[in-house]
């Protein structure tokens, strides 16, 4: 029989610390690529107002997986690299 340490889980981070990284990341990843937010737009069928309301904090817009899905399919990376927090 396997013994099986049961540790308690600590989460530190809240859903507004992963909204702050991805924001971060979409805005970082764009600019990276010489995208302005209207082509990023474009590319997602997302309106560009909408855009601005993610890669800007003090809007506090949320936003969906299917959402970020497409951003970024739309940027070509893998999605979990928009979770990355490297700041």
């Amino acid at each position: 029989m396997i013994d099986l340490e049961v540790k308690e889980k600590k989460y530190v981070h809240t859903d507004e610390y992963y909204y702050s990284v991805i924001r971060k990341n979409i805005r970082k990843i764009r600019k990276d690529k010489n995208l302005t937010q209207q082509d990023l737009a474009d590319l997602t069928d997302i309106s560009r107002e909408y855009i601005c309301d993610i890669e800007n904090e003090s809007r506090n817009k949320h936003i969906t997986i299917a959402y970020l899905s497409r951003i970024a399919d739309a940027l070509e990376i893998d999605i979990a690299l928009l979770f990355n927090d490297e700041s």
